[in-house]
C-alpha cells in the first residue's frame, strides 16, 4: 500500500515565535552597528517595538530624543526629562501619568518603563517603551530589549575602535616610510633631467604616483592589484638609483589580483628586502616577488638572495620593538592578525648570509574586508 505524506507544521507555535523573535532582532541589528546615532535610531526602531510590542517606543540618547514610532507622538516634548532622569538614576524608571500630562481624549499612553542604554559601563541614552498601564512583563521585557541593544552598541564601539586603531596603525607606517628613499629617489630623478630628460619626467610621474598612493586617506583595504602596482613604482625608484645591482621578478596569478589586502601590507615587505637586505650588500642583489592562488587563500610571497638578518632580531620587530623595526614588519603584521586572525601573520625564514623569505596569507573572502 502506498500512504501519502501528510503536511505538518514546522515547530511548534513557541518554536515559530522564537524564529518570529529573532528574525526581528536581526532586522534591527544592523542599523545598531553603525552606534547610536538618529539616523540608526530611525531605521531600528520599528523593529524594536515589534520586540516588545508595545503601543509606542522611543529612543534617545543623553541629551534628547533620536526616534519615535508608534501612537501618542505629542508626547515626545517630554522626552527628554525622562531620558534625563533615568541616565542621572543609571537604573529602569517608571513614570505614570502624573509625568505623562495629557490633553488628547482616548490617549493610550499613559506610562512608559524608561530603560539606560550602557556601552562600556557609560550610559549613552535610553529605550522608553510607553502603554496604557505598566506591567511586570512589560518592565522585564523592556530590561531585556534594552540589554540587547546596548549589547549592539558594544559591538559598534569595537568597530569603531577597531577602526581607529587601523588608522592610526597605517598614519604610523606612513611615517616610517624613509625620507632617505624619498631624497634618494629626488637625487637619482636630478641625475636624469640633464642626460635624459624623458626617464626622468616618468620618474617624476612614478615618484607622483607613488606618493599619491601612500598618502591616501581613505579605506583600510585595496586590492593586490592597486598594492602591486604601488610597489612596482617603489622598485622602479630604486632600480633608477641601483642601476643593475637591483634585479626584480615578479609573477602573479591573475586570480588572485582582485583579492582585498590591507592597504601597505606588500610594499613594507619589499623595502625591508630593499634596504636591509641589498643595500648593505655591494654586490647588490635579486628581488623575487611572487602571488599565488591556493583555493580558498592568495599567498604572497617576498625572497632576497641579501644579507639575511638574526632571527632573534626579527622575532622582537614583529613583536613590537620599534628599535628594530623601520620599515614597520611588526605593524603589517599585526593588522593582518586583526583582520584575519593570529593564523595569517607574518612567516619570516631568514638567516645572515641566507636572505630573506616573507610569505603573506590572506583569505580570499573574510567577513568585515572589502575594498
Amino acid at each position: 500500500m502506498r500512504r501519502g505524506w501528510r503536511r505538518r507544521h514546522l515547530g511548534t507555535e513557541a518554536d515559530r515565535a522564537t524564529f518570529r523573535t529573532l528574525h526581528t532582532a536581526s532586522q534591527a541589528s544592523p542599523a545598531l552597528r553603525a552606534g547610536l546615532t538618529r539616523e540608526s535610531a530611525e531605521r531600528s526602531i520599528r523593529h524594536l517595538r515589534a520586540l516588545l510590542g508595545t503601543p509606542a517606543l522611543a529612543l534617545t540618547d543623553t541629551a534628547g530624543l533620536l526616534a519615535w514610532d508608534g501612537l501618542g507622538q505629542h508626547h515626545a516634548p517630554q522626552i527628554p526629562a525622562l531620558a534625563a532622569a533615568t541616565v542621572e538614576a543609571g537604573a529602569a524608571r517608571s513614570f505614570d501619568r502624573g509625568d505623562l500630562p495629557c490633553l488628547e481624549p482616548g490617549c493610550d499612553v499613559r506610562t512608559v518603563i524608561a530603560t539606560p542604554l550602557v556601552v562600556d559601563e557609560r550610559v549613552v541614552g535610553t529605550l522608553q517603551a510607553f502603554a496604557a498601564y505598566p506591567t511586570a512583563g512589560l518592565a522585564r521585557a523592556t530590561d531585556e530589549v534594552a540589554q540587547w541593544v546596548s549589547g549592539q552598541l558594544e559591538l559598534a564601539e569595537l568597530d569603531a575602535s577597531r577602526t581607529r586603531v587601523m588608522e592610526a596603525e597605517v598614519r604610523a607606517l606612513r611615517a616610517q616610510i624613509s625620507p632617505h628613499f624619498i631624497y634618494n629617489s629626488l637625487g637619482a630623478i636630478a641625475s636624469f633631467v640633464r642626460t635624459d630628460p624623458d626617464r626622468a619626467r616618468e620618474l617624476l610621474l612614478e615618484f607622483a604616483d607613488f606618493t599619491r598612493y601612500s598618502f591616501r586617506r581613505h579605506g583600510e583595504y585595496t586590492t593586490l592589484a592597486e598594492e602591486l602596482r604601488s610597489v612596482e613604482r617603489y622598485l622602479l625608484l630604486e632600480q633608477a638609483r641601483f642601476g643593475d645591482r637591483l634585479q626584480v621578478t615578479l609573477s602573479v596569478a591573475p586570480e588572485v589580483l582582485p583579492v582585498a589586502v590591507p592597504f601597505l601590507c606588500i610594499q613594507p615587505l619589499v623595502e625591508n628586502a630593499v634596504r636591509h637586505g641589498l643595500e648593505r650588500s655591494d654586490r647588490g642583489g635579486h628581488i623575487r616577488i611572487v602571488a599565488r592562488d591556493r583555493g580558498q587563500e592568495c599567498e604572497i610571497e617576498v625572497e632576497d638572495d641579501g644579507i639575511g638578518e638574526d632571527p632573534e632580531k626579527v622575532r622582537r620587530a614583529l613583536a613590537g620593538d620599534a628599535a628594530l623595526d623601520s620599515v614597520g614588519l611588526g605593524n603589517v603584521d599585526a593588522r593582518l592578525r586583526n583582520a584575519y586572525g593570529d593564523e595569517h601573520g607574518l612567516v619570516v625564514e631568514t638567516a645572515p648570509r641566507a636572505g630573506t623569505r616573507v610569505v603573506v596569507r590572506v583569505p580570499k573572502f573574510a567577513p568585515g574586508v572589502q575594498v
